[in-house]
């Protein structure tokens, strides 16, 4: 339970990205959304090649004992995809998008964790669901016109609550939560403005 409360910690840490970003940007310090987007390139990059160390030459750090799940010992860990989808959804899309998919991996799922017995299901129990969407279109409020906020935290929902498995890989949700809450955004918008 307490590496369990570490990993949503970590996971609610990845705020302080958005939260440097909208600092910055408040602030008028220079950090424009090209270097934001430089930023979390390296950061992503940098998680993979922790990762390569980790799985191809056998790096073994007890950090990656603590913040790792079992079923990630073979695989990429969801610290990587967290970033990677991040990272994906800022070079992908303008701020307004961007930002409010990345709170929902930061934010929605460490608290709809908090609601599940983290047992692998195909889809969560409502309570779980409920959970993300609230929290999801709470975050996105302050970034988008209500109607697409919540068809984003729809993206979001689906993507935390629906299982994902391609052979017998399942697909983590730090992957898909930003991506699928930003492409719904943008297809929202994208309405809305036709």
């Amino acid at each position: 339970m307490a590496d369990e409360l570490k990993r949503r910690l970590v996971h609610a840490s990845g705020s302080g990205l958005v939260v440097l970003w909208l600092l910055a940007d408040y602030l008028a310090v220079g950090l424009t959304w090209t270097h934001f987007r430089a930023f979390m390139i390296v950061l992503a990059s940098g998680a993979l090649i922790l990762e390569f160390f980790r799985l191809w030459i056998g790096l073994d750090w007890r950090l990656y004992e603590v913040l790792t799940r079992e079923y990630e010992q073979d695989n990429p860990a969801a610290y990587a995809l967290y970033l990677i989808s991040m990272a994906a959804v800022v070079v992908a899309f303008d701020p307004d998008i961007a930002l409010p998919a990345m709170l929902m991996l930061s934010l929605g799922d460490p608290i709809s964790g908090t609601v599940s017995d983290n047992s692998l299901q195909r889809i969560k129990p409502p309570k779980v669901l409920g959970t993300m969407f609230l929290v999801s279109t709470l975050v996105a409020i302050p970034f988008l016109p209500l109607p697409v906020a919540v068809i984003a935290a729809v993206g979001a929902t689906i993507a935390d609550g629906v299982t994902l498995e391609v052979r017998t890989y399942i697909i983590d949700d730090n992957l898909t939560i930003p991506i699928y809450a930003a492409c719904l955004a943008f297809a929202a918008l994208k309405l809305v403005a036709a």
